[in-house]
């Protein structure tokens, strides 16, 4: 309920935290393993947001020794984890470790809160970036842990939320998580990114990305630090669309063969369109990208593949997920990724082919027949070799 109080921590002292080592920055490329150095983790980490995976990350957190507070609009739910340990609604039957406290309180879950996770629908970031603002105390950095880029200005959520909290380092969480295995304690990495801030020197101290990858990091959680925030963004959008394609095709009757090429070429869609707005190629084959990518292909549970795979049956919109009005955020980022590449100059065929039956009314077998039938290019493109196929639309 709003405003109910924290249970007692085992140890409120941060004497108690023992600190973490990681790779100093201060060294050249090629010898920053030389050099171990010490962050400070974060004392008391405010998660607003508590669906699924808001509540996961709140566990994670409080499983590391941190003070954890957890803010949602569902006074029910909230009042089952505060009182009860459990999420009822997400993740039913699991029981949370104890001290998370819960509010529906904005003002009261980031009083104190010295790093804040948002973890709600990308849709609805500005609106709670918004909330946020009055009550964010100075300084205190934001990780955004939703995927996507605003349909409206085809701004990355990184750049939504800097817009909206300035003077806040804004940074991401994000890699191949589903919550109710992170929950359970299953084996999980992830990717902690924010733009690191270069002085006379750059100690992890100083790198928010730092700081709150040793706050989450247990024996079942393992953060890894970024520096490139448009990356790992880039590949937690785009990866959605491309697991609606892998669903279609699979509920089209295609096999491993199709989804292995889909993950292939999206990877490479992925990678394209974060190098032109500044990302690096190879985040994109790290956790938030790759790995992303082949978890959320790869399965019947993911709202993505499902879509996919209800379409590819023949199914219509209205009557996939049994009729229920489930969002699906590929759905959702496959226009804003189309818009965001037409605006750049990008071409992203997958995407397209998504975008095409999901909001153009293009007919799914026909879409993925002209997909494969489309030029022959070279791997990799600097060969600049390109062939008319001899199915394609000018054979």
């Amino acid at each position: 309920m709003g405003g109910t109080r924290p249970r007692p921590l085992h140890c409120h002292s941060t004497s108690c935290v023992p600190t973490a080592k990681v790779p100093s920055m201060t060294l050249s490329k090629k010898d920053r393993h030389l050099l171990p150095t010490l962050a400070t983790p974060y004392t008391r980490i405010a998660v607003i947001g508590a669906g699924s995976w808001g509540t996961a990350l709140a566990t994670v957190a409080r499983r590391a020794g941190r003070e954890v507070v957890i803010w949602g609009r569902d006074a029910k739910i909230v009042d089952a984890i505060a009182t009860r340990s459990e999420n009822p609604k997400y993740l039913p039957g699991i029981a949370l470790p104890p001290g998370i406290e819960a509010t529906t309180d904005m003002a009261h879950a980031l009083s104190k809160a010295d790093a804040v996770l948002i973890v709600t629908p990308s849709t609805t970031l500005r609106k709670i970036c918004a909330q946020l603002k009055p009550h964010l105390p100075d300084g205190v950095p934001v990780a955004l842990c939703a995927k996507g880029i605003e349909a409206r200005t085809g701004l990355l959520l990184g750049e939504v939320a800097a817009e909206e909290l300035p003077g806040h380092p804004i940074g991401a969480l994000s890699g191949p998580t589903f919550a109710r295995e992170t929950v359970l304690a299953h084996p999980t990495a992830a990717t902690v990114a924010f733009h690191f801030r270069y002085r006379d020197r750059l100690d992890p101290q100083d790198s928010p990305a730092a700081r709150l990858a040793i706050s989450m990091s247990s024996e079942s959680f393992r953060p890894y630090i970024s520096d490139d925030l448009v990356g790992v963004e880039i590949g937690g959008a785009v990866k959605n669309v491309i697991a609606i394609a892998c669903g279609m095709m699979s509920g089209a009757g295609f096999a491993e063969n199709t989804r292995a090429a889909l993950i292939t070429r999206g990877m490479d869609e992925m990678k394209t369109l974060a190098e032109v707005l500044g990302g690096r190629r190879e985040t994109v084959t790290g956790l938030s990208g790759a790995g992303d990518l082949t978890l959320t292909c790869s399965s019947t549970t993911s709202r993505n593949m499902s879509l996919g795979t209800q379409l590819g049956k023949g199914l219509k919109r209205e009557d996939c997920f049994d009729g229920k009005p489930v969002v699906v955020e590929g759905e959702v980022n496959a226009i804003s990724v189309i818009d965001l590449a037409g605006r750049i100059g990008v071409s992203l065929p997958i995407c397209e082919a998504v975008h095409a039956v999901l909001h153009q009314g293009a007919d799914l077998t026909h879409t993925f027949r002209d997909l494969w039938a489309r030029p022959i290019e070279a791997e990799p493109k600097a060969l600049g070799i390109s062939l008319d196929h001899p199915f394609g639309e000018h054979a």
